[in-house]
C-alpha cells in the first residue's frame, strides 16, 4: 500500500511517496506473540520394527524415503542410510530444492526427480494420502510404506534410529550410531545441539522481531563457542568415534558459511573463524561417501530461492569457495 504526501518547503511542492512498509513472516503460523519461531511438531511417529511388533516390519524393497538434498533434517537420514549400507534395502527420491507455495515437488532436474513410486506431482500428496485432514506444513524428510501407501514417519531423529535399529539385519554393514554406552550423555548432547544450534539457525533466521533474532543468535554463538572448546581435546563429539550426534551437527556445520551467516544472518563469525569446527567439518566431509550426500546448489538454491519474506528478490550468491577436501590435522587428537 502507498500513501501519497504533499508537503510545501520553501515554496517548493515536495510529493513524497511514503510506502507503508508491510512484513510478512516466513511461517507465520510457526511464530509466537514475541516474533519467535516455534517449529511445528513432527506429525506421524509410527515405528518400523525388526521383530513384527508393529504394523510396519523391515522389509527390503517396501520403504521409500522422500528428502531433500538442501534439508538438513532430511540429510542426516541420507547419511544414515548410507553408513548403514542400506541403499538396496531402501530407496529414495530428491525433490526439487525450489519450494514454492504448493511446497516441495517432484520435477526433474539436476540432482532430482519425478516420483517413480507413487507419481506424486507434490509431497503433500503423501500427507493427505496419510491424513485427509492434514493441514500443517509439509516437511521432509518423509518415509513412505508401499504397501499400506502412507507415510511411516517423517520424523529425522525416529528415522535415524530405526535405520540403525529395525533395519540392522537388513544392513550391508553396521556402524553404531547410538551405543548403549554412552546413550544418556549422547541424548543430553543431541538435545542441546538440536535447540542451539540445528535449530538454533531458524530460530534466528525466522525470527520476526529484532529481540528474539538477537536471543537466538546469541545462544547460537554461545554453543558454537562451546562446541569448539569440546573439540580442542576430542577428534570427534565423543572421542575416536563417531556417532549420530555428530552428523546431526555436521549437517548444520556444512551448510553454515554458505546461507545460515548470511541468509538467517548468523554473523557473529563464520565456521571457518573456529579452527576446531572447521577441521571438524574437514574430517566428518572426508569420510566415505559423505561428500555424495551434499549438493551446495541444492542447498543454496533452496534458501535463497524458497525464503522470500527474507530474501525477496531470490538473488543467489556465487560464493563462498569452500575447500573442504585439504588437511585437516584432526586425526592428531586420536593420539592424545
Amino acid at each position: 500500500m502507498t500513501g501519497i504526501r504533499v508537503t510545501r518547503i520553501r515554496g517548493r511542492t515536495r510529493v513524497a511517496l511514503k510506502k507503508a512498509m508491510i512484513t510478512k513472516a516466513q511461517f507465520a503460523a510457526e511464530l509466537s506473540a514475541r516474533g519467535e519461531f516455534k517449529r511445528q511438531e513432527d506429525a506421524f511417529r509410527d515405528w518400523v520394527s525388526a521383530d513384527g511388533s508393529t504394523l510396519y516390519p523391515a522389509v527390503g524393497g517396501r520403504y521409500h524415503l522422500y528428502v531433500s538434498l538442501a534439508c538438513p533434517w532430511a540429510s542426516r537420514t541420507l547419511i544414515a542410510r548410507h553408513l548403514q549400507g542400506l541403499e538396496e534395502i531402501v530407496g529414495v527420491t530428491v525433490v526439487d530444492p525450489v519450494r514454492d507455495e504448493r511446497g516441495w515437488a517432484f520435477r526433474d532436474g539436476p540432482g532430482y526427480s519425478r516420483d517413480p513410486v507413487n507419481g506424486f506431482s507434490f509431497l503433500k500428496e503423501a500427507y493427505e494420502a496419510t491424513d485427509p485432514a492434514w493441514d500443517g506444513r509439509v516437511t521432509v524428510p518423509v518415509l513412505w510404506d508401499t504397501e499400506t501407501r502412507r507415510i511411516v514417519n517423517n520424523s529425522e531423529d525416529d528415522i535415524c534410529r530405526m535405520f540403525d535399529g529395525a533395519f540392522r539385519p537388513l544392513a550391508q554393514h553396521h556402524i553404531e550410531l547410538f551405543p548403549n554406552d554412552i546413550a544418556r550423555q549422547q541424548g543430553e548432547l543431541s538435545a542441546f545441539i538440536y535447540d542451539q544450534v540445528n535449530n538454533g539457525v531458524y530460530k534466528a533466521g525466522f525470527a520476526s522481531r529484532q529481540r528474539a533474532y538477537e536471543h537466538a543468535c546469541r545462544a547460537l554463538f554461545n554453543a558454537l563457542d562451546q562446541l569448539e572448546l569440546r573439540l580442542m581435546r576430542s577428534r570427534y563429539l565423543f572421542g575416536d568415534r563417531i556417532v549420530e550426534s555428530d552428523w546431526r551437527l555436521f549437517c548444520t556445520l556444512i551448510r553454515f558459511d554458505i546461507v545460515y551467516y548470511i541468509h538467517f544472518k548468523c554473523s557473529l563469525h563464520r565456521i571457518l573463524d573456529y579452527p576446531n569446527l572447521q577441521g571438524y567439518l574437514m574430517d566428518l566431509y572426508q569420510q566415505p561417501g559423505i561428500a555424495e550426500t551434499v549438493n551446495f546448489e541444492h542447498i543454496k538454491h533452496h534458501y535463497y530461492m524458497t525464503h522470500d519474506a527474507i530474501n525477496p528478490m531470490r538473488i543467489v550468491p556465487i560464493g563462498p569457495v569452500l575447500d573442504l577436501t585439504g588437511a585437516h590435522g584432526r586425526e592428531k587428537l586420536s593420539a592424545i
